[in-house]
């Protein structure tokens, strides 16, 4: 595996208001905790592209550098004024969210990024299940597109939690294998699998070689090992299918009483020896 990530939605007031701090203090608590990668939401006030002038998006990689920090992936924030939804009944609105994509594949190549997370959109009433997987895909092949060029992969996310298009893993392939690009994979987060009360571990044998990038939290947005997902197996699968990308922390956004550095800390430190208890055997 390439390492322990941490996501920055927690200290960035999203979804809810949360304590919210910059991305240079983000970057540098991670980095002094332990962590080797952090994932950047592209929201405001960490990463909206419309908000880094050239020079900022420098400062950043400077001290992502500085602090011995990579990118895992980064990801576009749905909903909000905005919308962000690529299976809109709203042309605008798609075409939107396909240049702001765009704009965040970018912005990873910039920063040394390997991957951006494609959140598929939800179904509005009065729109067919079928149109809005399609507006989806077609976008999502769009951005793919322009990703290989930028030597960015495109990872599709179920989010039944949160959307009613992308649910299962078996949707996450099914959507990415029609786009037919090759720099398109999937991922995975415990919570989701857990929130649809399926075994979290069974999602890394059913994605296999397509897994490019997992989410790690237990149910209720908690720290891995304070809740009830058997990390244990997860990890142990992961191992078998010789998973090497990033384990992503994506935790504590779901309430105003989060206090970051304790999701931050308490993370990492369960993980670690998660993982070294598997290595020994």
């Amino acid at each position: 595996m390439k390492g322990i990530s941490f996501n920055t939605w927690v200290y960035g007031s999203f979804p809810v208001w949360l304590p919210s701090y910059s991305l240079d203090e983000v970057i540098t608590r991670l980095s002094s905790f332990g962590y080797d990668a952090i994932e950047i939401g592209c929201a405001s006030p960490h990463a909206w592209p419309d908000y880094l002038s050239k020079e900022r998006r420098q400062e950043i990689y400077k001290l992502l550098q500085q602090k011995n920090l990579k990118v895992s992936a980064m990801l576009p924030a749905p909903g909000g004024g905005p919308g962000m939804n690529p299976s809109s009944p709203l042309a605008e609105e798609r075409e939107f969210t396909i240049r702001h994509y765009k704009d965040v594949v970018r912005l990873a190549h910039e920063w040394e990024c390997p991957t951006v997370i494609w959140v598929a959109g939800w179904v509005v009433h009065g729109l067919s299940q079928r149109d809005a997987w399609n507006y989806s895909a077609e976008g999502l092949a769009d951005v793919a597109r322009y990703a290989k060029e930028l030597g960015v992969t495109m990872v599709v996310e179920p989010t039944p939690a949160d959307s009613n298009l992308i649910e299962t893993a078996d949707d996450a392939l099914l959507l990415s294998e029609q786009t037919g690009e090759s720099n398109v994979k999937v991922m995975f987060d415990t919570f989701h699998a857990l929130y649809r009360n399926e075994v979290a571990s069974d999602y890394v044998y059913r994605m296999a070689d397509k897994l490019h990038h997992v989410h790690i939290s237990d149910n209720d947005r908690l720290p891995p090992g304070q809740g009830r997902c058997d990390f244990t197996a997860v990890l142990k699968a992961l191992k078998e299918i010789n998973y090497d990308g990033y384990l992503s922390m994506e935790v504590g956004f779901h309430t105003r009483q989060a206090e970051p550095d304790w999701y931050a800390k308490t993370s990492i430190d369960y993980l670690r020896a998660k993982l070294a208890e598997i290595e020994k055997g």
